[in-house]
């Protein structure tokens, strides 16, 4: 899907739930989309830079917060990065495969999966806000590596 498409999507989304896709959340929502993968903070920071000289940490954090509660990326909370998630238009918990060779990540969405953590957690008298699953290995490209 090209950046403009994902773009339009996430405007319109802001736009439903009444969220202000401010020109500095859309840049880092761009930087987000035109790459592959985790990314970190301050590697978004000194590539908004490019575009945004005065731009400091906080301005990234708050872009990255917001577009993390809006569902437009997932916090890759074992790598502290960022990726961009496709599938935005509705909330929903992520399983993540973490490339170690080549730091691909793969989102998956296991209803079964989420299914049963759940179950498990309630049966254990615990409530669930937020849940990534996240696994690290090696992809298929990598493994002959």
């Amino acid at each position: 899907m090209s950046t403009e498409s994902l773009v339009s999507r996430a405007r319109a989304i802001c736009e439903q739930n009444g969220a202000r896709f401010t020109a500095i959340r859309e840049k880092v929502f761009r930087l987000m989309a035109e790459n592959q993968g985790g990314q970190g903070a301050y590697d978004l920071l000194e590539q908004l830079k490019q575009t945004e000289p005065a731009a400091k940490p906080a301005t990234i954090y708050r872009a990255l917060e917001f577009l993390t509660e809006q569902g437009f990326i997932h916090k890759i909370e074992s790598s502290n990065a960022f990726m961009l998630c496709h599938h935005f238009e509705k909330h929903h918990p992520a399983q993540l495969l973490i490339c170690d060779a080549c730091g691909n990540v793969t989102e998956l969405h296991s209803t079964a999966l989420h299914t049963e953590f759940s179950k498990q957690a309630a049966a254990l008298g615990f409530h669930i806000h937020h849940q990534t699953i996240e696994a690290r290995g090696k992809c298929r490209n990598c493994i002959g590596n």
